[in-house]
């Protein structure tokens, strides 16, 4: 009975902690859609180090090659690098 008790419990502990995590991602997620908004209305573009190379990647057709250099540059995510990289092209 203790064990199930306590099974339950932790179920319930690992839900709420998912449910906060979801709940943060997803405010984080609509402040950063609002600051590239500012940033867009106030013609203010994100500096990427070593741009210049990661566009000659680009156009060399080696795109594996600039998502790596991007994230690496910027500690950008996959995702948000790929889109990056697909910007640039």
């Amino acid at each position: 009975m203790d064990t199930l008790f306590l099974a339950c419990l932790v179920v319930l502990g690992i839900w709420a902690i998912q449910r906060n995590v979801s709940q943060a991602e997803r405010t984080a997620a609509r402040v950063e859609r609002k600051l590239d908004l500012v940033m867009e209305h106030l013609d203010l573009h994100e500096e990427i180090p070593n741009k210049d190379g990661i566009v000659a990647l680009v156009r060399e057709g080696r795109t594996v090659q600039a998502v790596k250099a991007y994230r690496e540059a910027t500690g950008a995510g996959l995702l948000e690098a790929k889109q990056a990289v697909d910007r640039l092209a």
